[in-house]
């Protein structure tokens, strides 16, 4: 196996899916990757300890959002709550997004515009979420999410609006989660987005457009991006936040080849 200066990791929640959620993670680690876990509420973290994986990354929040009064509340307290899980699970990175999205991705309190007034008020929020990651020693990661298929009404989820955030709020303890596929569908010109975020970034997240499958069934060369990582002197973490288009054997196998 090559070896990488990054590393790599798969989302446990959309592989091996005919496989009871703790299986899921131990093959995960057992194929030589680190695993991310979502929702940790609906998780057994007993029997996730167990499996004996290193987990790289995991969500941050249950509830809430960055801008009203009760949703920060909501956001703050159960962000406590996942660190509590996060040192359980021996776990760095918690992630977050722009508001609270439910079962299907959707924000729970879409936003059609982010208005001015909004961005002071996100900023102090993720400046007070970055001092409880700073008490832990765990970083809170900001996750970008494109609006045209997945997400749509979701504010601050363009990877320009979030890198902004990240880069005013400027601690060690909030960086962002820039997920290549999102941005792929947002914006584009990915590996000058790359150069752009690299300094801010907790987190590389990757998936093939269209479809959300491994690198190779669709249109980004990851390849190329990949080496572009190489030549920047990347050493953090690359992860598989994607469906497996037939066998996720396969799909971590085409993974891992477009990473080394």
């Amino acid at each position: 196996m090559s070896s990488t200066p990054y590393t790599l990791a798969a989302c446990a929640e959309m592989l091996y899916l005919d496989r009871p959620f703790p299986e899921r993670v131990r093959h995960i680690a057992e194929r030589g990757f680190q695993v991310e876990v979502w929702d940790w509420s609906a998780k057994d973290i007993d029997a996730l300890t167990a499996t004996g994986a290193t987990f790289s990354s995991m969500t941050g929040y249950l509830e809430g959002n960055l801008t009203e009064p009760d949703g920060i509340d909501a956001l703050l307290t159960s962000a406590r709550q996942s660190l509590d899980v996060a040192k359980r699970l021996d776990c760095p990175r918690l992630n977050l997004h722009g508001t609270g999205l439910d079962g299907k991705g959707l924000p729970v309190r879409p936003v059609e515009n982010v208005t001015p007034s909004m961005w002071p008020a996100a900023l102090d929020t993720l400046r007070r979420v970055a001092e409880l990651g700073e008490e832990a020693g765990r970083v809170f990661t900001l996750e970008n999410l494109n609006l045209a298929v997945d997400h749509p009404g979701t504010p601050f989820a363009r990877a320009a609006d979030t890198l902004a955030l990240v880069q005013a709020v400027n601690s060690p303890y909030l960086r962002m989660n820039l997920d290549l596929y999102h941005a792929q569908i947002g914006e584009g010109n990915l590996i000058e987005l790359v150069r752009q975020a690299l300094p801010y970034v907790g987190e590389i997240q990757v998936a093939d457009v269209p479809g959300r499958c491994e690198p190779g069934t669709g249109e980004i060369h990851y390849p190329a991006i990949a080496g572009e990582l190489r030549n920047l002197g990347y050493n953090g973490t690359v992860a598989l936040e994607g469906w497996a288009r037939h066998d996720s054997d396969a799909a971590l196998d085409a993974f891992r080849a477009a990473f080394t």
